[in-house]
């Protein structure tokens, strides 16, 4: 089964499907089989961390999917425990091994750490050779804010392909999506349904009863979710839902058979409370989000 949703080309020219399987929360022992169904309907695109803890079962879903290696593009993240040059050519070997592959397609910094921010640049660096050496064909950033976007690039060479950041209706980040646009740096939306507000207390109701987005689902004969995750590929975004349900799993691929009008587009682009649902990241630091990422 190839996948239906559209592509997107990298400011590097490597290719990635738009919509992307996510793990993040998946626990260990059902990560094998959420994962194998995500293939099994059609995606090729998979979004682990290191920081998940479930590497090693999206690499063994793979295995077990009988879908050939080249078509599906593996995304991984770096934690911050792991930065610093050494450090971060080392966690491409945990991540690689922990997979089962050779060739990581996208590995990208978990956050920004700017009370650390040399060992961050340090950590792209490291992104940088093993992007030269062929280890990984494409390289980014995840939680970066305008302002860490424009030091990164003041100390590297290489500008990322993606900076994956929460984005959803109700807390959309103009700003970073400017600087991303601005730069060539592909937005890739963590939470694309805002799935972070029904269990992190961030003063918002569901988007999934959001009057708006039932409004607008009734209307194309589509769910809340599909309404959403459509938003953003006519936005141009990339984005990584996740869902252990079956069903779901296959909804959320099922974002083609409809489009959204650009009065539709800029209704949902109201919502934007600008509350974000997790962390800052001007927050994380190594003191409090630490821990140890274990040996492959």
């Amino acid at each position: 089964m190839t996948n239906p949703v559209p592509t997107l080309t990298l400011n590097n020219g490597v290719e990635l499907p738009a919509l992307g399987y996510g793990v993040f929360q998946t626990p260990p022992d059902e990560t094998v089989a959420a994962t194998a169904e995500a293939l099994r309907v059609g995606y090729r695109h998979i979004d682990t961390a290191a920081a998940y803890g479930n590497e090693r079962e999206v690499g063994e879903a793979l295995r077990r999917s009988g879908v050939d290696r080249a078509d599906v593009f593996l995304e991984t993240k770096v934690w911050i425990s792991d930065y610093g040059y050494d450090a971060t050519w080392h966690a491409f070997d945990k991540s690689a091994g922990k997979l089962g592959v050779d060739t990581i397609d996208l590995l990208i910094l978990h956050q920004a750490l700017p009370s650390r921010f040399d060992l961050t640049v340090d950590a792209y660096k490291a992104l940088e050779s093993l992007l030269a050496d062929g280890r990984v064909r494409a390289i980014g950033v995840s939680n970066f804010m305008p302002e860490h976007l424009d030091r990164l690039l003041a100390e590297t060479s290489v500008v990322p392909t993606v900076n994956q950041v929460e984005v959803h209706p109700y807390f959309r980040q103009p700003d970073v999506l400017a600087a991303d646009a601005a730069h060539g740096i592909l937005t890739q939306a963590w939470s694309p349904i805002g799935g972070i507000t029904f269990y992190r207390d961030s003063g918002h109701t569901s988007t999934l009863q959001d009057p708006t987005i039932l409004r607008l689902a009734e209307a194309h004969g589509a769910t809340p979710a599909q309404v959403m995750l459509r938003w953003h590929l006519q936005q141009g975004r990339s984005a990584i839902p996740k869902s252990v349900t079956p069903s779901r799993i296959a909804e959320n691929l099922d974002v083609t058979g409809f489009e959204l009008t650009a009065d539709e587009l800029a209704a949902i682009d109201a919502l934007d409370t600008g509350r974000r649902g997790g962390p800052d990241p001007a927050d994380v630091t190594l003191e409090t989000f630490g821990r140890e990422i274990p040996e492959a």
